[in-house]
């Protein structure tokens, strides 16, 4: 069964690994090092960062790359994720006392540049959109929902569990921006890689074929 569940996700999980790669690049190497926006306290940086990017960026890119596959067991990895990053944040509170305290901070300077590359993404669907037919338009409300209500559900679970600092705007530009961004380009990178879909349909079972491809 194992083998099976390895088989059909095997790429949902290298896409997860390579959204953490990303996102530590991104952390590590163009907040904290090339910008300086990024302060942790309490831990090395590097490792720190490290373990943080791989965390979130992994899951993150998992609900993103099971959402545009169009997965039929969705529902149960989002909540299976959602619960997760609630409940651990929750757990810590009462079992992590005895550890050492880490605090880390950012700023937000960046997200200009943020904001560009999401008008540049969404203005490519949008003039592909407008040459296409009916039939081959991409969704951007479909886009939307999975670009924002991924970095929503990650606000929010910090949010409840008192890590992110309390107000309404940073969950609300966060939401829009930082994960939405890259969901232009994100579908385009998971459209190239479902054209070998046909590839793995001949090493799994043939009964279980139809349901990787739907």
């Amino acid at each position: 069964m194992w083998k099976i569940i390895a088989l059909i996700y095997r790429r949902a999980l290298l896409f997860g690994l390579a959204g953490g790669l990303l996102y530590f690049i991104v952390d590590y190497g163009i907040f904290y090092l090339a910008l300086g926006s990024r302060n942790v306290m309490g831990a090395d940086t590097f490792w720190f960062l490290l373990w943080l990017s791989m965390s979130y960026g992994i899951t993150n890119f998992v609900w993103i790359y099971l959402a545009l596959d169009h997965d039929k067991r969705l529902f149960e990895w989002i909540f299976l994720i959602v619960i997760a990053w609630v409940s651990i944040g929750l757990i810590s509170q009462n079992f992590g006392q005895s550890f050492r305290q880490i605090s880390i901070a950012r700023g937000t300077g960046y997200h200009g540049f943020m904001a560009l590359i999401l008008l540049v993404g969404y203005v490519i669907i949008i003039f592909k959109n407008l040459q296409s037919s009916d039939k081959n338009r991409i969704s951007i409300p479909r886009l939307l929902l999975i670009g924002i209500g991924v970095q929503f559900a990650w606000e929010a679970s910090l949010l409840l569990t008192g890590i992110r600092p309390t107000g309404w705007q940073p969950i609300i530009i966060n939401s829009l921006l930082e994960t939405n961004l890259g969901l232009p380009y994100l579908y385009f990178i998971h459209k190239a890689i479902s054209r070998n879909k046909a590839l793995d349909s001949k090493e799994v079972p043939e009964h279980l074929a139809l349901e990787q491809t739907t």
